[in-house]
Order: C-alpha cells, then sequence, then structure tokens
C-alpha cells in the first residue's frame, strides 16, 4: 500500500479520516487530470467532492492526506479504493520511465493517481463530455444532479448526489437539453432507458449488450467493444468509462491533448486517432491508461500544440 496507517478524528463536530505518509498523491494532478468532474477546488486549497452518494473534502498536508467528512469504515469500504491506494505507483511511474520520452510527462504529473468512479455515473458523464469543454461539463452534471438527485449538506452548503438509474429514468430528452446537455439529451435518454430496461425486465427480454455488470466483467477489448452498443459511446468516450470506473487499464483514449502528446514525443502529425490509439496500447501494454493520464496532463498545462 502506498500509505502506513489512518487515524481518525472529530473536529468540529466534522469526522476526519487522516491517511499518514501517502506516496505519490498530488491533489491537482488527481483532480485537474480530465478523469472527474465533481471535484472542485476551494480557496483554501482543498478539494471538494462528491462521490458514492457521499460529500468530502480532501486536504495534503506535508506528506499525509486528509479526508473531511469521511469515517475509517467508509475509508476502507470506499474511499480507499476510490483512490486506488493499495497499488504501488512508484513501480507504475519506475516502469513508464524507462521509456525516456514518457519519463518528462511522469515526472511532471508524478502525484496522479487513476480513481475508480461510479460506472453508471461515468457512462452518463462522458456522453456528455463528447464535443464538450469541461466547465460545460462539470454545468450540466451538476444541474442534473441538482434536478434528480439527493441532497447533501456539509459545511452549510447543499450538494447533490448523481442520480441512480431510476431516478434518472424519469427526465425526459426535452429536460435533459434543457439542463445543459445539448444534442447529447437524446443519447443520455436512450442510455438510461436501456440500462433501467435491463435492470428491471423479465428473462425473456434482457439483453446482455446493456447490463453493465456483465460489460465490466468482460476483457477489456469486450469491454471496448460492448460499451459502444450504447448510444453516443464511440471510441474514445468507451475507452474513459472503462479506464475511470472500471479498472481496465489497458484503454488509451485519445483526446486533443493526447494526440498532441503523441504527435509530440512519438507519432507524425498525420496518423489517425484510431492509430494512435493501437500505437499507444501496443506501447504501454497493460499501463497504457496510466501512460495516457501522465500525457492528457502533461500536454495540458504545458499547451502543446502538436
Amino acid at each position: 500500500m502506498d500509505f502506513n496507517y489512518i487515524e481518525n478524528y472529530i473536529e468540529d463536530d466534522i469526522n476526519v479520516v487522516v491517511v499518514k505518509e501517502v506516496l505519490n498523491f498530488e491533489l491537482p494532478h488527481i483532480f485537474e487530470c480530465g478523469q472527474c468532474f465533481r471535484w472542485n477546488k476551494q480557496e483554501n486549497g482543498r478539494y471538494v467532492g462528491v462521490a458514492f452518494g457521499r460529500v468530502i473534502e480532501v486536504e495534503k498536508r506535508n506528506n499525509d492526506v486528509l479526508i473531511y467528512n469521511a469515517t475509517e469504515e467508509e475509508f476502507k469500504n470506499i474511499w480507499m479504493e476510490y483512490f486506488d491506494l493499495t497499488r504501488d505507483y512508484a513501480e507504475v511511474k519506475s516502469i513508464l520511465s524507462e521509456d525516456e520520452l514518457l519519463k518528462k510527462a511522469v515526472e511532471f504529473g508524478h502525484g496522479i493517481r487513476l480513481l475508480k468512479q461510479e460506472p453508471f455515473e461515468l457512462i452518463i458523464s462522458f456522453i456528455i463530455s463528447a464535443n464538450n469543454r469541461i466547465p460545460m461539463i462539470k454545468r450540466a452534471i451538476e444541474k442534473i444532479s441538482k434536478s434528480f438527485g439527493e441532497p447533501l449538506y456539509y459545511k452549510k452548503k447543499v450538494y447533490y448526489t448523481f442520480p441512480t438509474v431510476e431516478k434518472l429514468h424519469a427526465a425526459t430528452e426535452e429536460e435533459l437539453e434543457s439542463l445543459g446537455t445539448g444534442f447529447r439529451a437524446k443519447y443520455i435518454r436512450d442510455t438510461v432507458e436501456k440500462i433501467y430496461s435491463n435492470l428491471n425486465s423479465s428473462s425473456e427480454t434482457y439483453n446482455e449488450s446493456f447490463d453493465i455488470n456483465l460489460i465490466i466483467s468482460k476483457n477489456d477489448d469486450e469491454c471496448h467493444k460492448e460499451l459502444q452498443n450504447f448510444m453516443g459511446i464511440g471510441p474514445k468516450v468507451a475507452d474513459c468509462i472503462m479506464l475511470f470506473s472500471m479498472g481496465k487499464y489497458s484503454a488509451f483514449p485519445v483526446d486533443v491533448w493526447v494526440k498532441r502528446a503523441m504527435q509530440h514525443f512519438y507519432v507524425a502529425p498525420d496518423v489517425s486517432l484510431k492509430k494512435i490509439r493501437e500505437f499507444g496500447r501496443e506501447k504501454f501494454g497493460k499501463l497504457s491508461g496510466f501512460a495516457q493520464q501522465y500525457l492528457f496532463y502533461y500536454a495540458r498545462e504545458n499547451n502543446i500544440i502538436g
């Protein structure tokens, strides 16, 4: 594990879990590397986010990570896996840094960790992300959560859970469009309908193509293919969902920033997104998803233009 031990105490009536001596964990690297949309930086440098029906606040203090509004039990049952704290990132970085070109990106984003998020939320979130900017994505997800999620209260502020399949199924295409999803509203509506119908179907109408748990259980290539059965999910979005919620670490999402990074370091300017994905997966193998995150963060933060 990339930490030594944990402590738990109460501060201003708030439960605080202190994760001691955490390695390879930097808040901006984790929350600003394109993998999540419900975390926001506070004026004090901490980040507040909503995940798995809870709102927590995270602080890095020297080498310790403090998680506010969480219990030790919640840490062990939710946040340890969510923050991927059982993985040895020193080993991941050591292997990837054998590539002299990638080494620069690894050193720049040395505190990145891949979050393991809730699959249904990520399916909807990354459908919204297609041809969209992060502020707009975050705003749409927040509006959907406020309209169909449940309220959570923390430090005199109201936050909202991401809605369940059942709750979001009540939303019409027009409602979804009005919440900032634009042309993606029909994709969301169709996807939610398929997932909902499967959860509430008889054996005669069950369709394994839309069973999220079954999709997760498949190997990486099959998972990637199956996710694209949902309307609005193409190769890049499928890779993001796999990587950030399903533990499929050979995924290699190629967006504009990864394309620029790959052109900058490895490939010719006229190489297609499909070829870049294939090249990345072949080169980095089972660690492709980690390599992709280091490349994305490096390219965007340094405004690499290809």
